[in-house]
């Protein structure tokens, strides 16, 4: 009875291997335990998947004949969009670009009329500055802008009062390359990885002097934050 009962065994054996190797299954000869500790396995798979970050480009002091359109040719070929504070007076001089950085799906945003220190201005000429730029920048995108970055980032608490008496967020940054000093494209990248996080506000300039460096420096400034993950969105300050 014994032999009969191995002859069982390994009939059925040998009809369960070939079974499953029919339908392309796996023989665990391994106890149940085993089974089960592959839970924890999975647990900490999806614990690895990454949060989403995100980053917001920002360009100052343009619109700029040579440099604002060399910006929005990189950023189109990446497909980021970015935000551009504009200053009113550049604005009138090359309405057809500002008009061409609302189109592309970049925001557009207030950087007063003629880059003047707003903490050393009188009430009207702080509201000259402001509204102006407001009429010439909704005449080329449409919309009045929310957004209003203090030329220097120099502010003050009477500075903020007014932007709100005007409908405006103070909107300033939190990693700044330098890059409108020039110190060297490779420069401006590394200052830029080094400090950005997930929320970062990054400053850099299309506009008011020589921005070669910070044209040559933008591609590699996107492949290393999009091979990091990152993703990136304009402000709008709703």
């Amino acid at each position: 009875m014994v032999v009969v009962r191995d002859l069982r065994l390994m009939i059925s054996t040998a009809l369960a291997v070939g079974l499953t190797a029919t339908l392309g299954l796996t023989v665990s000869t391994e106890p149940r335990a085993t089974a089960t500790a592959a839970a924890p396995v999975q647990a900490t798979v999806k614990q690895q998947v990454a949060r989403p970050k995100w980053v917001y480009l920002t360009f100052d002091d343009g619109p700029s004949a040579r440099y604002t359109a060399q910006i929005l040719k990189i950023l189109q070929a990446y497909h980021v969009r970015a935000t551009f504070f504009e200053v009113g007076q550049n604005i009138k001089r090359y309405p057809a670009i500002t008009r061409r950085v609302d189109q592309l799906g970049h925001s557009v945003q207030n950087h007063s009329w003629s880059h003047p220190n707003l903490t050393k201005v009188s009430w009207p000429t702080f509201k000259y500055q402001v509204r102006t730029t407001d009429r010439y920048l909704k005449a080329q995108t449409g919309y009045t802008p929310r957004c209003l970055r203090p030329p220097y980032g120099a502010t003050n608490r009477v500075v903020a009062k007014r932007a709100a008496m005007l409908g405006k967020k103070l909107t300033l940054w939190t990693v700044d390359p330098a890059d409108w000093s020039r110190p060297g494209t490779s420069v401006i990248v590394r200052r830029v990885l080094a400090k950005v996080r997930s929320g970062s506000v990054v400053l850099m300039h299309d506009g008011g002097g020589n921005r070669s460096q910070t044209v040559a420096a933008l591609p590699k400034i996107l492949k290393a934050l999009k091979a990091r993950g990152y993703l990136f969105y304009p402000l709008w300050c709703h």
